[in-house]
This record gives C-alpha cells, structure tokens and sequence, in this order.
C-alpha cells in the first residue's frame, strides 16, 4: 500500500466519523433534557480529536513526499 492509498483510506474512513458529529450536533441544538446534553456533548468531545486526528494523517501521508510540504511536529520524530 502506498501512502497515497493510505490517504484515501484516512479520508474514507473520516466520512463516518464527520457525519455522526453533524448529526450528534443536530440533536444538541433541539436536545432540553440536561442529562442528554452533557451525553452528546460527551461524545462530541470523544468524536473530534479522532476526526482531527484522521484529517492530519490524510494530509501527511498524501503529501509525504512532496518537496516543501510542512508536516505537522506531532507526526515528526
């Protein structure tokens, strides 16, 4: 597999991810029970530094190689 591909697949499998935190932010802005509130608040904050995360591999890995390419320090050794 190249890094490319890896890319894609990054990409892919953030699609999920990105559409649950939408629909999880839908039901936040109709939701009044205060116990559910913090519930999908809870699992937003679980969701998003995982989408963030997914988002930074595609990028690195899709231009890896190219000449100039600031990689992010947290992907550096």
């Amino acid at each position: 597999m190249t890094l490319t591909e890896l890319s894609l697949c990054y990409q892919q499998a953030a699609v999920p991810i990105r559409n649950r935190l939408r629909q999880l932010r839908q039901e936040l802005a109709v939701e009044t029970d205060p116990e559910k509130i913090w519930k999908l608040k809870r699992r937003i904050a679980e969701l998003t530094p995982i989408l963030t995360q997914m988002n930074e591999l595609a990028d690195l890995t899709a231009h890896y190689y190219d000449r100039g390419y600031y990689r992010n320090e947290k992907y550096t050794l």
